[in-house]
């Protein structure tokens, strides 16, 4: 069963700008986000079968609730995030906490070096791909690859509105990969078809909608609404596609996986 950690929407809101797609003059709506992050989890729960462990909401925290950013896992050990911005700073002794308290290894990278966990790092296959630029260092790969004992694929991102590995890069069940090749610099697409033989080429509008940002459960994935393209392509690999609407964490420039973070 996989394991999941999700924090409720409790203080989640639109209070800082720090990608392009968030703006405090919209805002969220909290009802509504209540609504479909209560969505998201009984569609991991009940339809995917996941198991979800709860990091508490913190006042002043509100993107507390995308937990993808808490730090990266592997066994027991976990490389906790230190954040680019100081306004997601405070979160990194909340997880630690979590973490510590939850039996795991927190590992702390070396002072100076910015790393936003599995937002930025993610595995494919066999190996070990970390992007760079917008929010993690380069210089944090070479940290992480000594910490874990194992090579890192570095990709470079060129687009700020994909300005997390995980906004444009989803390592699906079997070493397959949906991707959206546009977000990231000539040399890292060379690295990817190298790496990953296969592969889907999510369209312009698809990773737009944030369909890159999903959640893979064995044959499950679980993606925001309005993905036409992508969800008729994952079906064709033999994958159920669950659609879950996700606009008010759009908003904040997230969506499903974002708002998880795998602890197996």
């Amino acid at each position: 069963m996989a394991r999941l950690l999700m924090c409720r929407p409790t203080y989640y809101n639109i209070e800082y700008e720090i990608n392009p797609w968030m703006s405090r003059a919209r805002g969220a709506v909290a009802p509504v986000a209540q609504a479909q992050w209560e969505n998201l989890y009984r569609t991991l729960t009940e339809r995917v079968g996941a198991q979800i462990e709860l990091v508490e909401p913190v006042p002043g925290l509100p993107d507390l609730v995308f937990t993808a950013n808490a730090g990266l896992v592997k066994g027991t050990k976990v490389i906790l995030s230190r954040f680019r911005f100081p306004v997601r700073s405070p979160e990194e002794p909340v997880f630690a906490a979590w973490f510590k308290a939850h039996g795991f290894e927190v590992l702390e990278l070396p002072e100076g070096l910015f790393f936003e966990g599995a937002g930025d790092a993610l595995r494919c296959g066999e190996h070990l791909f970390a992007g760079y630029h917008f929010r993690s260092e380069i210089r944090s790969h070479a940290a992480i690859a000594e910490m874990l004992g194992e090579r890192v694929l570095s990709l470079q991102l060129v687009d700020p509105r994909y300005y997390h590995l995980d906004t444009c890069f989803c390592p699906l069940t079997g070493g397959k990969l949906i991707y959206y090749p546009a977000a990231f610099d000539a040399y890292a697409r060379r690295v990817i078809e190298q790496y990953v033989p296969e592969r889907i080429e999510v369209s312009p509008e698809d990773a737009a909608r944030f369909g890159c940002n999903a959640v893979c459960v064995d044959n499950h994935v679980v993606l925001s609404t309005g993905c036409t393209k992508l969800t008729h392509e994952l079906s064709g690999w033999g994958f159920q596609v669950h659609a879950v609407n996700l606009s008010e964490y759009l908003k904040s420039g997230g969506s499903a996986k974002c708002l998880t973070l795998r602890l197996d």
